[in-house]
């Protein structure tokens, strides 16, 4: 599906085109959740969709009832999943911001992916929310051969998620955030993860945007030349690799696939490959995310800075 022309303001909603989850999102903002019972319920067999969807979903109904709410009166598969995602974003917020209640919300929050799980086996997702939530309790299983530094983590979990679908976006993002510095990790241990797991992907799979996750994720302005990293040749290689081999295969998605191209572009403007980079931003179309951009400042005028850059219309001009 096509992501549209640009008409002078950026979209950040994270639902962008996907019109069901769009919809589902306003009536859940309004306390009803029939929306996005069919929202979830029509993606079962697209794991990618449902991970997406119910993500962006919890984000929208962690500040309300509506989660338990619909568990309590309607019990089933969905509302299962929703609650699961809720209870692991509480979690993983109250970590983040040093809450003691943390080690509370994340053991309700194991319990409710477990429940979901059980529900759904053949579903990864309720395993990627508990995936999510291993960066509290830092799980220490050993790497498998083929890793410089043998970085110790969720292993198992990740094989097993794996095995119900092999190269599913969001468990491999999740898996690879547990090693990063702000979570205890090291850069070395996510260089090292990132470059493993995109090593394995087909060449066009969104999955080889990973080295560029890490890069970005190990940004220090304060370092000499910071801004000049992406020109180096190990890094224009991998963003144009994701150019020609992963960028034709967009326009066949269900839904664009926002925060992939953004990171594509993003890595295509450092490297002064403005031509590239003009193409993924046209491929997004309207839709913004804050990611990378927030990284290096404002992101709307991060990102304002480098379409100009490319020649793109920008908001407010003209």
């Amino acid at each position: 599906m096509a992501a549209g022309s640009f008409e002078g303001q950026y979209v950040w909603s994270p639902a962008a085109d996907d019109r069901a989850l769009a919809r589902a999102c306003m009536d859940v903002r309004t306390g009803r959740y029939l929306s996005a019972h069919e929202a979830l319920k029509e993606a079962r067999e697209d794991f990618e969709v449902r991970a997406h969807r119910s993500l962006v979903l919890a984000s929208v109904a962690a500040d309300s009832d509506l989660a338990e709410r619909w568990l309590a009166e309607e019990p089933g598969p969905e509302a299962a999943l929703l609650w699961a995602r809720v209870a692991m974003l509480r979690a993983l917020r109250m970590a983040d911001s040093g809450d003691r209640r943390q080690g509370a919300l994340a053991r309700i929050a194991q319990s409710a992916c477990e429940r979901a799980a059980k529900l759904l086996p053949k579903d990864p997702t309720p395993w990627v929310a508990q995936l999510a939530l291993t960066r509290l309790d830092r799980p220490q299983d050993p790497a498998p051969k083929g890793l410089l530094t043998a970085p110790a983590g969720p292993w198992y979990l990740f094989a097993h998620i794996l095995r119900l679908d092999p190269w599913h976006r969001e468990a491999h993002h999740r898996f690879l955030s547990f090693f990063f510095t702000r979570y205890g990790g090291s850069s070395g241990a996510s260089w090292d993860v990132a470059a493993f797991l995109s090593q394995r992907a087909p060449a066009a799979s969104p999955l080889r945007l990973l080295p560029l996750v890490a890069l970005v994720e190990d940004y220090n302005p304060s370092e000499l030349l910071a801004d000049r990293t992406w020109e180096q040749p190990q890094w224009i290689a991998t963003a144009m690799g994701n150019y020609r081999n992963w960028l034709p295969q967009v326009a066949g998605y269900r839904f664009t696939p926002v925060l992939d191209l953004a990171y594509l572009a993003h890595a295509l403007f450092m490297a002064k490959r403005e031509f590239e980079a003009r193409e993924v931003f046209t491929a997004m179309g309207p839709y913004a995310s804050r990611m990378p951009w927030s990284a290096f400042g404002d992101p709307e005028e991060q990102l304002t800075r480098a379409r100009r850059s490319c020649g793109l219309p920008v908001p407010h001009d003209g």
